[in-house]
């Protein structure tokens, strides 16, 4: 393992898609890993923090074509979720959703040997996946590309009934679906455009439960041309042990980046009184707590 101190403002190195977690009062990322054409990563790596500045770097944690047999290659957007004593990553590979589970936030992980959704069993493309828990100890899955797809996993976490699985079709969606909530109501996100685009950005709808219905409320993070900061989206979505929210998501990279060459940010994330979230600023500069404690302020 080596640890990392950022030496420019965002998370250092080209990486995108990126899933933030609070892990037993440490921070996990779990992205993928950018900088090649047409995104052809093979492996997923995680990084862990106290304090979201100086980053543990565990290395590569699921290898395509060795730890997962049935896919080879195009690596992308990873998540990972607890639940009892052992976690659960979600992954893309080839247009495929898969799981892998472990003993640890950083594995081993062992696939379970097949896609958990494959390429054409659903509209759209199956890629971008997140997991949600609801209050009733329910684990949902969401997923899409071109339409989003939401499901409640089974207990083993690696199963569904297809039967169950509602999708959406909002004109702006094309693909990141990720849900949160806060209070009593619920908020699905998700990024519209291409990545490639200065125009990647990221909308919201709010709902009275985890498969809506959804009400759209707008844009909630875009570019700032004034600043060069550009395709702000893909995002993951955390509550600090402080009670307060952050955005995680990828731009191009500052300088000189574009859709093959991202790099994530850290953002605050603000709940109104009205239940609608404030449009986040993107910042030159990533987030930070200071001091170096997952339950210090935000600065």
């Amino acid at each position: 393992m080596t640890a990392i101190r950022r030496p420019s403002a965002a998370f250092d190195g080209r990486y995108a898609d990126p899933n933030l977690v609070m892990i037993d009062g440490t921070y996990y990322l779990y992205p993928t890993t950018d900088g090649q054409p047409e995104w052809g990563a093979r492996s997923f790596r995680a990084f862990s923090s106290r304090d979201l500045d100086e980053w543990t770097d565990h290395g590569e944690i699921l290898r395509l074509g060795v730890d997962v047999a049935w896919a080879s290659s195009y690596a992308w957007a990873p998540a990972v979720v607890r639940k009892g004593d052992t976690y659960y990553l979600y992954f893309t590979a080839e247009s495929n959703i898969g799981v892998a589970s472990g003993p640890s936030p950083t594995g081993p992980f062992t696939d379970l040997g097949r896609p958990l959704v494959a390429d054409g069993d659903f509209s759209g493309r199956a890629i971008d996946p997140s997991a949600f828990l609801d209050v009733d100890g329910t684990w949902y899955l969401y997923w899409g590309n071109g339409v989003a797809h939401a499901v409640p996993l089974g207990g083993d976490m690696m199963s569904f009934d297809a039967s169950r699985v509602e999708s959406w079709h909002f004109a702006s969606f094309r693909e990141a679906p990720w849900v949160h909530r806060d209070e009593d109501r619920y908020y699905l996100s998700w990024s519209e455009n291409d990545t490639r685009e200065a125009t990647y950005r990221v909308r919201y709808a709010t709902g009275p439960g985890p498969l809506g219905p959804w009400a759209e409320q707008g844009v909630l993070l875009q570019q700032r041309r004034e600043l060069g900061i550009h395709a702000t989206g893909h995002h993951s979505i955390a509550q600090l042990s402080n009670g307060n929210w952050v955005i995680a998501y990828h731009r191009f990279a500052i300088p000189g980046g574009n859709g093959y060459n991202r790099e994530i940010v850290i953002d605050p994330l603000v709940h109104d009184a009205s239940g609608l979230i404030e449009p986040v600023i993107p910042s030159i500069e990533s987030l930070r707590l200071l001091p170096a404690s997952p339950s210090a302020p935000i600065q």
